[in-house]
Formats: C-alpha cells, structure tokens, sequence
C-alpha cells in the first residue's frame, strides 16, 4: 500500500510537521523524514543523517556548515533516498529553502502520486518548484514558523488533502494504451483528426506545446505512462533556438531516445516563435515578420537560417533514437499561417528546414523522413500521420501492447 510521507526540516518546523503527520496518520500509515541541514538529531522517522548518507559524495557533502550549498545537496540525496521507498503520498512544508529541497524529489516521482506542498512562495510563480508535473502547491497564509489558528487550519486542511487521495483511489478506466500528441492552436484540426482516428485503440492524451506541455509528455513518457508518440507540434524547438518564451529546453525529445518509445514526429508550427505582448519582442527582431495572435502573444516567422539550426537540433535528437521513428514533413506548410496567401508562407525557409532535416538524419529501415505534399492541417497529412503511426506503433492498439 505505501506511506504517506511527511517531510521538513524538523529542527525548524517540527511542530507543524508533527502536527500534519499525527491528522493523516489518523487514516494512512506515516513515514516522517527530517530534512535539516544543521546535522542534529530529531524524532522523525528517518533522520536527517540517513537521508543525507545517500548523496553520492555521502553525508559529508550535505553537512558543510553552508546553508545554500548544504540545502542544494540535501535536495540531491532526498530524490536518491525518495526514488527507493514505497511513497503512496507526499507533504512537505517549508519557506523558499525548504520548497526548494523538497521539490526536486516531488517532480521526481511518477505523475499520478499525490504531491501537496504547503509553502510561502506558492503564490507567486511557481514554475520553477512544480515544472511539468502535478505537484499541489498551498500557500501557507501565514510563515510556517509555529502552529496558530491560521496555520492550523491551512495545514489541517492539505492533510486532509493528501489523506484522502492516498486513501481514495481514482477509479480505474478501459485500460487502453495512452499515446501522447503535441498541439499548438494553429496545428490543432491535424491534431484533432488524428486524436480522433486513434481513439478507438488508444488513450489520446494531447499536451499544448508551450514549453511546459513538451516537458510533462516526455515526462509521462520517461514514466512509462505513455507508451507511443505523435509528436506533431515540434515548435518548441524553435523557441529554444531563436529565444522565445516556449522553450521546452536543451532536453526536448531525450526522453523519446531514452525510452525507445514508438515515435511519429512532423515539423507543426516550425514557422514561429513565441513572444509576449508586441512591446515584449527583442530589439534585434522588431524588424522581422511579427503576427499578433492576440494581445498577449506576438508570433515571429523563422528564417531560412533559424529553420536549418531548428532542423540540425530535431536531426541529432532523431539520430540518438534507436526506437521506431518517422517524421512527416508536410510540403504544404507547416501550420495554418504558412499556406499560400497567409502570413507565415515562406517556401525558401521550409526548404531550408526540409533539406536539412533529410540531410542530416541518419535514415535506416526503422528511422524515416517522408515528405507529403500537403498542409500540416490538410486531412491528408493527418491520413498520412495516422498511416505512420499505426506502422511503428501497431494497429492492434491494447491487443499488440499486451503482447509486448
């Protein structure tokens, strides 16, 4: 069945984590795990020494008399130490250090394992703490500095939380294989068609390329809880190259050569990079071929030398896998603002993204480069994906999988 694990810097916040423990302890077996730096004892479950033990450098490189460089590797062996129990739930509760600490270990474990973290910093951006996964951040109201009518109830209250999701299981479902299908709003009818000729042998789950959709499918897909891509929307990458703010980072398409998972890709939304409002866009590119989306989102045409270094990242990443691959490159456009007439059309520069793409991509039996003569929304292209996709990945949907 697992713990629920409840987790601080004991030395600091022993009250409060004490009191959270007793409440879910009420209906769930509780592991508690002291996290302090300061090297002391503590009466949680597991001390901050055994924890510390697992840091690859060993206790030494936790304990340094250094608040920032002890939290940061306190941080590396709690995820070391995290990755080896039974967790069926997690709470931590902290200030900015103590969020810090903990996350990384949060992010860490599958999606799916209830995650609560009541902190002072989560209402602000909590981007950097929760990344792609499902971690519930509570604001504490008040400083996690001792237990007061406020303090009580806000912490009783993500008790609670995570008590009745470690003893409520969501009820189960038609146990399809999931597949993951990356989507922006101007690849959306391909995505849309091709979610929806797959659905009778597959659990489409569609993530909205922003930076952080790439990022929560392949981490899903490092999970193992999606088992084939459709990765049609590869605009990420060209925020990474030219500096947008949809960047899913140096590490987009890693988990797909890690895994070995079946992948179908195309070159969706290739044409842009994504900006903020209009007054948001860098100096040196106010001169370029901008299109507002709306008021918060300016668009920014790719060049033909910003589509060759887009198509050599996707290439390299293509040739480190050694699972099934294709990749679609639709000759017709690459999303709806580059068709003829439209203000992305641009033939030069997905010529240049083509070429390069063919050029560089190590081609074999089981990886592949295919040109359609057709618009990335065209019903045909999303014929074409579908037709690729159940090549690599089976048409027989939960049967082959069960199989495997």
């Amino acid at each position: 069945m697992g713990s629920a694990y409840v987790v601080g810097t004991f030395d600091t916040k022993g009250a409060e984590l004490h009191y959270v423990a007793a409440l879910i302890a009420g209906g769930h077996p509780v592991v508690t795990v002291d996290l302090s730096t300061t090297g002391g004892n503590s009466d949680a479950d597991v001390s901050a020494a055994e924890v510390a033990a697992h840091h690859p450098g060993g206790a030494g490189a936790v304990f340094t008399g250094d608040r920032g460089s002890a939290v940061a590797a306190m941080a590396v062996a709690f995820e070391r130490f995290l990755a080896a129990r039974d967790v069926a739930g997690i709470i931590g509760l902290g200030g900015s250090g103590g969020t810090a600490l903990i996350t990384p270990a949060m992010r860490a474990l599958p999606v799916g394992v209830p995650k609560v973290m009541v902190s002072t910093v989560a209402s602000g951006d909590v981007s950097a703490y929760v990344d792609a996964t499902d971690i519930a951040m509570f604001p504490s109201v008040t400083d996690v500095a001792g237990l007061n009518r406020i303090s009580r109830q806000v912490l009783g209250n993500a008790a609670h939380a995570l008590l009745g999701a470690v003893t409520r299981p969501v009820p189960a479902v038609e146990d399809k294989p999931a597949i993951g299908l990356s989507m922006f709003g101007v690849t959306t009818p391909c995505v849309t068609a091709v979610a929806g000729q797959l659905a009778d042998d597959y659990d489409p789950l569609v993530f909205h390329a922003t930076g952080t959709g790439g990022r929560a499918m392949e981490k899903l897909v490092d999970d193992g809880l999606i088992r084939a891509v459709a990765d049609i929307t590869t605009t990420e990458v060209c925020d990474l190259i030219a500096g947008g703010v949809m960047s899913a980072g140096e590490q987009r398409l890693d988990a797909i050569a890690r895994t070995g998972v079946p992948y179908v890709g195309s070159c969706g939304a290739l044409d842009m990079v994504n900006f903020g409002a209009l007054d948001t866009v860098p100096a040196q590119y106010r001169d370029r071929n901008l299109y507002a989306h709306n008021p918060q989102v300016t668009l920014m045409r790719t060049s033909a030398a910003e589509c060759r270094r887009i198509a050599e990242f996707i290439a390299a990443k293509l040739n480190a896998c050694d699972g099934p691959v294709r990749f679609l490159l639709p000759v017709g456009g690459v999303s709806m603002l580059d068709a003829p007439g439209r203000p992305f059309h641009d033939p030069e520069a997905d010529a240049v993204l083509f070429e390069t793409l063919e050029g560089q991509v190590r081609q074999t039996g089981d990886r592949r480069v295919e040109r359609v003569p057709h618009n990335v929304n065209d019903p045909e292209f999303a014929a074409a994906l579908v037709a690729a996709f159940r090549e690599v990945a089976g048409s027989a949907g939960r049967t082959e999988w069960e199989r495997a």
